[in-house]
Parts: structure tokens; C-alpha cells; sequence
């Protein structure tokens, strides 16, 4: 006992800064593996490789202290099991560690400098919104993808370039069946698609639902890897999807996809402040001239002059009031 004490003090005796190096860094590790397993819902996952970290470390400290005469075998076996877990890990994750190379490796990618005016997005977004509901009633599969930043050059070299202002149109005879375009995806950057028929990467996710096709994991699958925002219109149900950051969220009303494409171009919508304005003009205007007042089309007349209604019905303000 007096000999493990003995050396215990003289183990830490002989301890610098460089240990204050190696424990930082230690925890740094920790830190990252804990947060890339609770991103992918792997919390038991990462609790045992900490814990496992930390049984080494004890090991390896033990070892030291006992100047190489105690727990060699040990040591040697949780070596050889690091070096395991390490390659399971890029097994089972090797789409996690593919997306991440491929994040650092994007800035070799293109840069196209599109000076759209807020707008011409507006627009885009509109024509967007507006195409998707054609096809979508005509069961139509369509993969639109917005990109934000930079647009990677193995998906735009698999199409065909086009570089032309979005419309509504064009973007349903690129996805018309008959067309030789609509097997692919149209990237959109700005108000311009770049590009139609390209080939995207399928997501390798095992949780995506059953009922989703192929459109639907390629649009996940790139969101993956980029910034980028994909729009999906089922072929089979007619459902308007978007795909961010690797999720997807189905049955899209075109105000709310209207919205997400806003939010992608970073365009904001009109004041709401405009429309207090107005819904106060109009409720004004009933109680003064309730007579000169009826509504047809979200739209009143009020002494031969037309005045937007925004959402409202007579009952719903004579009840409010």
C-alpha cells in the first residue's frame, strides 16, 4: 500500500502542462461525440463510448502509475477494441462522414452571382407556388431545388444547362411526362433555373417512411449535404413536400410553401401593418356606411370605389364587435 502511494505522489508529482493539453482535448472529444450521437438519437450510444473513454483513460493513468509491471493485458485489449469501435462507427455513419468531407470540399463548387431584386424573387416564388398546384392537380411529379449558397458542380453537370427566369410554364413543361427533362430535378438559384434533369444523391436515412418514392430521397439526400431547399410534388398523391437540413414535411398549402420560399430567398412578406390598416378601414367603413356595403370575392364596394378584404366575413365582424 505504502509503494502504490508512493508512486500515486510521484505519478503526479512529474505532471506539466501538457497534461492540461491532453485533458482539454479529452474533453473536446467528448463534447463532439456526445453531440453527434444525440443529433442522430443515439444517446445510449454515446454514454457508452464516453463511459468507455473514460475506463480507458483510468486504465491508461493506472498503467502509468504502476510503471508498465500492472495491467498490460488489459491495456492492450481496450487498444485493439478503440480501434474496432472507431471502424464501426464509420461503418454504420459512413453517409454522416461522406456529407461532412463533402461540406468541406464545397467550396470548390461554382458561385453563380445572380443580382435578383427582392421583387423578381417574390415573383419566382409565385410562379413556383403556382406551378406546383398545376401539378399537383395533374399528378405531376416534380423536385425543385433552391439553392442558397453554392450549387455543386457533379448535379449541375448531370443536367442540361438552361439559365432561364423561373415561370410557372416553363416549370411544368420541364416535368411534363412527355418531356425529356422531367426525370430529373430543376435547381433553382435566384429567379433563375440553372439547370433541369439532374441527378441528386438518395438519402441512406432508414427512418424515412415507407410510402415516400424516389423523388422524395433524393430531395432529403441533398438537403443533406447543402443548404439547399427541395420542393416535391408526389406523382401518385399529388402532396406538395419541402426538404430542409434532412427533414421533410409533407401536405404543403401553397401559402405555407409560399412562406418557406420566402424564407429560403430571405425575402420577407408585406407588413402586416398594411393589412391592420385596411381591415380597420373596412370595419370603419361598415359602421358608417353599412348600407353602400356588400362583399362578393374577399372584396367590397364602398361609393363605387373597390376595397380589399383580408380574410373577413360581416358575421365575423359584427360578432367581434
Amino acid at each position: 500500500m505504502y509503494l502504490l502511494a508512493s508512486a500515486v505522489t510521484d505519478f503526479f508529482s512529474e505532471m506539466n502542462w501538457l497534461w492540461i493539453v491532453d485533458l482539454v482535448a479529452f474533453l473536446a472529444v467528448a463534447v463532439l461525440i456526445f453531440i453527434f450521437f444525440n443529433r442522430h438519437h443515439s444517446i445510449k450510444l454515446a454514454v457508452f463510448i464516453s463511459l468507455y473513454m473514460l475506463v480507458y483513460i483510468a486504465v491508461y493513468v493506472l498503467s502509468k502509475i504502476l510503471e508498465g509491471t500492472g495491467l498490460y493485458i488489459t491495456l492492450q485489449i481496450m487498444k485493439y477494441a478503440s480501434i474496432f469501435i472507431m471502424i464501426a462507427i464509420v461503418v454504420v455513419y459512413q453517409n454522416d462522414f461522406k456529407v461532412m468531407f463533402a461540406k468541406l470540399a464545397r467550396g470548390s463548387d461554382k458561385v453563380y452571382d445572380i443580382n435578383a431584386t427582392d421583387e423578381a424573387l417574390v415573383n419566382a416564388a409565385h410562379e413556383m407556388v403556382t406551378a406546383c398546384q398545376n401539378m399537383a392537380k395533374n399528378d405531376i411529379g416534380a423536385l425543385i431545388i433552391i439553392v442558397r449558397t453554392t450549387v455543386p458542380d457533379r448535379i449541375l453537370d448531370t443536367g442540361t444547362e438552361l439559365n432561364a427566369i423561373v415561370s410557372s410554364g416553363l416549370l411544368e413543361s420541364i416535368f411534363s411526362t412527355k418531356g425529356p427533362l422531367h426525370d430529373g430535378a430543376v435547381v433553382v438559384k435566384g429567379n433563375k433555373i440553372l439547370s433541369a434533369g439532374c441527378f441528386l444523391p438518395l438519402s441512406k436515412e432508414v427512418d424515412i417512411a415507407k410510402d415516400l418514392g424516389t423523388r422524395h430521397r433524393a430531395a432529403i439526400g441533398i438537403t443533406e449535404e447543402s443548404d439547399a431547399v427541395a420542393i416535391v410534388v408526389s406523382e401518385e398523391t399529388g402532396v406538395i413536400s419541402i426538404a430542409q437540413a434532412g427533414k421533410i414535411v409533407r401536405y404543403m398549402t401553397p401559402e405555407r410553401l409560399l412562406d418557406e420560399i420566402k424564407l429560403a430567398y430571405n425575402v420577407s412578406a408585406k407588413p402586416k401593418t398594411n393589412e391592420k390598416k385596411r381591415e380597420r378601414k373596412f370595419i370603419w367603413a361598415i359602421l358608417k356606411y353599412p348600407k353602400f356595403y356588400y362583399q362578393r370575392k374577399n372584396t367590397i364596394i364602398l361609393n363605387g370605389q373597390l376595397l380589399p378584404v383580408i380574410n373577413l366575413h360581416h358575421n365575423q365582424i359584427t360578432g367581434n364587435l
